[in-house]
């Protein structure tokens, strides 16, 4: 572990040897290390805290598969397992658990997945309730069914907001370059972030569209859509202090992008990729209306598919308060920025690991967590010399 984080020590011994204002500033981003706290999983791709006061951090295995971390160890025994209706494979399967922000009553949560419905690739948002400390099997209520036309790109991340309502990030359908357009179309859920009351049902829909949703009564639009212009939001999540709503948009080849989203944006896909208008569409485009991502980098040497995080809210690391941490799932590196509700104040590498950092976690105490796609090991962020 010392020898990744041996890049990251040197810059900041250079930022303080340097003594400009601009330095001294970076120097307060700290070096961290990662602390295993699980392994022997197989291909993790999300994770998630219960919220109902068991310290239970839950792994979902893109195979159909979450199995919990409790009392320091994974447990022996799967949480919930429908590997038997899940296809899995390159960016399909299980893709994302949420639980409900009154799990501890109501024992409900809610999980993404990638099926054959026909022969057609679907993406399912379902609901299902624990008993007896496992998922019960007949429980699953399907809320949502999306035809995937190609199958990468499936999004898959489900969060619950500060509001109470369930979001719900969905990819552009794949192939390369959105061929069929989904990113600028509200007439599509593909290439969006959508959001649904699962504490009630507006028939014939499982659940109801919030009516401050900003395409409802729209015609030809989708009133579940809160934001979109979106390629393929692979993860996100909310700062529990100021309610700002992060997302990591995949790029297609030139560009990784994070954004700050607002209700009824359009973060430009496929007019623009990140900061340029989109090489393989139109190099000359028209950005009028488009919101710009907060923060960009190259494909190239810092990698290729950006893993969106968290903002750091735990103890374990106080300097790292406020910083938004993130990753690239192809290079291991993890990078901190601050944001200032405006503009980028600060960005750094933290670590450049050895791993596919697919997700980022977050338990009740605030604290942080990667997971090793390749390896199934899960790690804690802690300060550097734990």
């Amino acid at each position: 572990m010392a020898l990744w984080r041996d890049s990251a020590f040197a810059c900041l011994l250079l930022a303080a040897a340097c003594g400009s204002s601009d330095d001294a500033r970076r120097i307060e981003i700290p070096v961290i290390a990662l602390e295993e706290v699980g392994t022997g999983f197989v291909d993790p791709v999300h994770l998630a805290a219960s919220g109902d006061g068991s310290g239970r951090l839950f792994v979902v295995e893109q195979r159909g598969t979450v199995r919990a971390i409790e009392n320091g160890r994974p447990a022996a025994q799967r949480f919930l397992d429908i590997g038997a209706r899940v296809e899995s494979g390159g960016e399909k399967g299980l893709l994302s658990i949420a639980f409900h922000p009154r799990y501890a009553d109501n024992r409900t949560f809610f999980v993404d997945y990638t099926t054959r419905i026909e022969g057609r690739l679907t993406s399912i948002v379902s609901r299902w309730r624990e008993a007896g400390g496992r998922a019960d099997p007949a429980s699953e209520e399907v809320l949502l069914a999306i035809d995937q036309p190609f199958d990468n790109h499936n999004g898959g991340q489900l969060a619950f907001g500060p509001d109470g309502f369930l979001y719900i990030g969905k990819g552009d359908g794949g192939s390369g370059n959105d061929p069929h357009g989904h990113g600028q179309n509200a007439g599509t859920l593909l290439g969006a972030l959508l959001r649904i009351d699962v504490d009630a049902v507006d028939p014939p829909l499982a659940y109801r569209i919030p009516p401050d949703n900003p395409f409802v009564g729209q015609a030809g639009a989708r009133g579940e859509i809160y934001a979109y212009g979106l390629r393929n939001p692979w993860r996100f999540s909310f700062d529990p202090e100021t309610g700002l709503l992060y997302l990591g948009d995949v790029g297609q080849g030139a560009r990784e992008e994070i954004d700050v989203v607002t209700r009824g944006g359009n973060y430009g896909w496929r007019i623009m990729e990140g900061d340029i208008c989109t090489p393989g569409v139109n190099p000359r485009c028209d950005p009028t209306g488009l919101i710009p991502p907060i923060h960009v980098y190259p494909t190239g040497d810092l990698g290729r598919s950006v893993t969106g995080g968290f903002v750091y809210r735990g103890t374990r690391v106080p300097a790292l308060t406020g910083l938004y941490v993130y990753a690239d799932y192809l290079s291991g590196r993890i990078w901190a920025l601050r944001y200032d509700g405006t503009r980028v104040t600060e960005q750094r590498e933290l670590l450049h690991t050895p791993y596919r950092i697919s997700t980022f976690g977050r338990d009740d105490e605030g604290e942080l967590y990667v997971a090793d796609h390749a390896g199934g090991r899960i790690f804690r962020i802690v300060p550097a010399g734990n």
